[in-house]
């Protein structure tokens, strides 16, 4: 390989999900990375926690396993998640000191700011998948969360 050519990336699917009980707090996250024929799946739990921090702590936890920049297909059943990214959310929520549109504080600044660092040593692309339609990735990290 010459100095000029750049070695393709290698193609990471991933699935994500998180839960939570919203009266007790007890929230979970789950991944399932799937590279070729070989595959990782993990889940967590947390306590005193939200559905949305789970669903970006899966995220989070997914893309941290991947030793080497990737290009990553990521589907998740949480459109917070996705339009985050795909809807310009993110920078419009940086471009307002990290403020929402009604001016307030925007929650869970830390896994996003995280998942922006991790957004950067990958390519990734977001996708939504409807929750609890029988999609078997999903429904797997699902019941795993």
């Amino acid at each position: 390989m010459s100095a000029g050519t750049k070695k393709a990336l290698k193609l990471v699917e991933v699935w994500t999900d998180g839960s939570c009980d919203t009266a007790s707090g007890h929230g979970g996250w789950a991944f399932l990375l799937r590279y070729g024929q070989r595959s990782l799946a993990a889940s967590g739990y947390e306590a005193g926690t939200t559905n949305n921090r789970m669903e970006l702590t899966a995220a989070v936890r997914a893309l941290e396993e991947l030793k080497e920049p990737c290009r990553v297909r990521l589907v998740t059943d949480s459109q917070y998640l996705k339009k985050a990214f795909t809807d310009g959310w993110l920078a419009n929520w940086q471009r307002n000191g990290w403020r929402t549109a009604s001016r307030q504080p925007v929650k869970n600044r830390d896994l996003w700011e995280r998942l922006l660092e991790l957004e950067k040593r990958h390519k990734i692309e977001w996708a939504w998948t409807r929750g609890h339609a029988g999609h078997e990735e999903n429904e797997l990290v699902d019941s795993m969360a």
